[in-house]
């Protein structure tokens, strides 16, 4: 058949244009998208050899071949898998022909922008089209296995290509570049060096299935003595092959998860945990995670990148796929490889499709079912990851709804109960005292701040536990929970606290006959103090010191307060409640004074400095504390 030339089609010849100049990023993954091609057709070879004993084609050695020639500038990737027929040719390659061609270009220009237009795009797998970003002209030679003449197609990708048969084409595809010159400028690489195709090949493709060899360049002719020329180096193959999330358990070491994990993550000791995921049916996926040992220092900072690696068929198609999991598990490492997934036409962007979602949930709950187990099985490593990822993980229980009861039962505490060791809140919940309705909390900066704390007075009296929360997570997560198991999580330093209904010996009566004795005085330091405070009441946590500071049921607190406005979010100031002690001598001096009639100016002093105190205790500053200085120095050198 003599060669005969062709058009694109006009909406074809407008998607090669975008291919060629707009939609890949990277350069590089032409060769990506050429060797994934490759590695598909010898995988229909081999299954189309076991379907038809009578196929007469050679499946002895399926591989994939890269072959260099720079002085002529060219790249040749060569397979000897099912290969094309003419007509295949015609119509997969020729024409782009796909059903909806021009509805697809339609709404691409109505793409208001970028970003839109790549969603569109991922309707459509021509990535043999990158070549074209790399070359001037494509070569295709082709011949499907069991026929005896092959295709020859070629274009420059300016509107035209020409089709031919030709008789000597070997069983397969072999795709030539004539490349264009090189221009590192525009990322437009020399791809005729043999280092850097062993980089992408092993950053892309290096858990390709089938090997992947890279031929020699001939060397200079040289007369070895003989006068005949040295014999030519063997082929390089240059992938690795060794996919361990498909290999059997029992046939991978441990050794080799590590260097897996220590190559993908960067990180120079061995994983804390290793997790493995097979899902079978409808949509096949498997995944190879790691839990490192410890956390990175920048986990919390904004341009921390999170993700697993992605690959489809063991095709590399991105490093941090923030998709797969929540960004609370964001210090999780590994691969997943996915038999299908709805991608972009680069293979860069994910389409948010059920798939992604299913994904998202079985990995996060296989991560926290793991994590389960860790706790049961290995406490000392449970421990380990705790103290480097609890507050990350402690994340979740604000943002995943659906997965908190598992979060809880992983989360661990803190706790008055003992020094060291943490507590789940299941454990303190079989601890709690007989009448208790409410688990108790504190949150705070540091251990010894919270235990120092004038609000944990009353429960170290009484034996009550408390958790000692000190990640600023703390503040909004226990608002979110709520409650565990009905029973409310109650902070011991917001709202009233009545523990005499836990077990405690004030009656009533008591606290009625002291609200009447110092309800004069109350009054007089709420008006004291004006806009400084909310309210002033008596008080049944404190038993020591003479005052303290709470914070009403529903309001925020001091530390989520400065949370807030560090994320940039401007919040009201939210007036606190000065509580008493009514059993203090300080407290019980004052009252005396202030019915005694005693200096209003110089009793005004001493509960501005009352009030700072309180202040200072719970690790805040006065408003004003120059004057508060001075004040305090003026009663000292009186009282010298």
């Amino acid at each position: 058949m003599p060669t005969e030339t062709f058009e694109f089609q006009v909406e074809a010849r407008q998607l090669l244009q975008l291919m060629i100049h707009s939609i890949y990023s990277n350069k590089d993954v032409f060769l990506r998208e050429l060797v994934s091609n490759a590695s598909d057709a010898l995988d229909k070879l081999r299954l189309e050899a076991l379907r038809d004993d009578t196929l007469d084609a050679d499946v002895s050695d399926l591989h994939i071949e890269l072959e260099t020639d720079s002085d002529a500038r060219t790249l040749t990737v060569r397979d000897n898998g099912i290969g094309m027929s003419y007509d295949e040719v015609s119509r997969l390659i020729g024409t782009i022909a796909n059903s909806g061609t021009a509805a697809f270009l339609e709404e691409l220009r109505q793409a208001e922008d970028a970003a839109g237009a790549e969603g569109l795009i991922g309707q459509f797998g021509v990535g043999f089209y990158s070549s074209f970003m790399v070359a001037d002209e494509v070569v295709l030679v082709t011949r499907r296995a069991g026929e005896g003449q092959g295709t020859r197609w070629s274009s420059r990708g300016e509107g035209t290509y020409t089709l031919e048969t030709v008789d000597d084409a070997p069983q397969g595809t072999a795709i030539t570049l004539h490349l264009k010159p090189a221009d590192p400028e525009n990322q437009l690489h020399d791809y005729t060096s043999a280092w850097k195709l062993r980089e992408i090949v092993k950053r892309y493709s290096d858990f390709i299935t089938w090997p992947i060899r890279m031929v020699p360049q001939p060397p200079a002719a040289a007369d070895d003595g003989d006068g005949e020329a040295g014999a030519a180096p063997e082929p390089e193959t240059l992938n690795s092959m060794k996919a361990l999330w498909a290999r059997p358990r029992d046939e991978v070491k441990d050794e080799e998860y590590h260097e897996l994990y220590k190559h993908i993550s960067h990180d120079w000791t061995d994983p804390l945990e290793t997790i493995r995921l097979q899902a079978e049916g409808t949509f096949e996926y498997q995944a190879l995670l790691f839990v490192p040992s410890h956390a990175p220092h920048d986990l919390f900072t904004q341009g921390y990148k999170r993700g697993v690696q992605l690959y489809v068929k063991r095709v590399f198609i991105m490093d941090d796929c923030e998709a797969l999991l929540p960004p609370y598990l964001r210090f999780v490492k590994g691969v997943v490889d996915a038999q299908d997934l709805s991608l972009n036409v680069s293979r860069e962007i994910l389409q948010q499709d059920r798939h992604i979602q299913l994904m998202h949930r079985r990995l996060a709950k296989k991560v926290l079912s793991s994590v389960k187990d860790m706790m049961t099985a290995s406490p000392e490593r449970y421990a380990t990851l705790w103290r480097e990822f609890g507050a990350v993980l402690k994340e979740g229980l604000v943002t995943d709804t659906e997965n908190r009861d598992a979060l809880l039962a992983v989360s661990s505490f803190a706790t008055t109960h003992h020094d060291t060791e943490p507590t789940t809140l299941k454990q303190y919940v079989e601890r709690m005292k007989d009448g208790q309705d409410d688990i108790y909390y504190m949150t705070g900066e540091s251990r010894a701040g919270i235990e120092n704390s004038p609000h944990m007075e009353a429960f170290r009296a009484k034996g009550i536990e408390v958790l000692l929360l000190t990640d600023p997570v703390d503040e909004v997560w226990t608002d979110a929970v709520g409650a565990y198991e009905g029973k409310r999580l109650r902070s011991v330093a917001k709202g009233e606290i009545d523990l005499d209904s836990d077990g405690g010996t004030t009656s009533e009566e008591d606290r009625e006959k002291q609200g009447e004795e110092y309800a004069g005085l109350l009054g007089w330091m709420k008006e004291r103090l004006g806009e400084e405070i909310k309210d002033v009441r008596l008080s049944s946590r404190l038993t020591v010191s003479p005052a303290c500071l709470v914070s009403d049921t529903h309001d925020l607190t001091p530390a989520l307060e400065n949370l807030y406005r560090a994320m940039g979010q401007e919040v009201p100031r939210t007036l606190r409640i000065l509580e008493l002690n009514p059993d203090h001598s300080l407290v019980k001096s004052l009252n005396q004074a202030f019915r005694d009639g005693a200096d209003r100016a110089a009793l005004g002093e001493s509960v501005e400095l009352l009030h700072g105190l309180a202040l200072l205790a719970e690790g805040g500053r006065p408003a004003e504390p120059a004057r508060f200085v001075q004040l305090l120095s003026d009663r000292l050198e009186r009282a010298l």
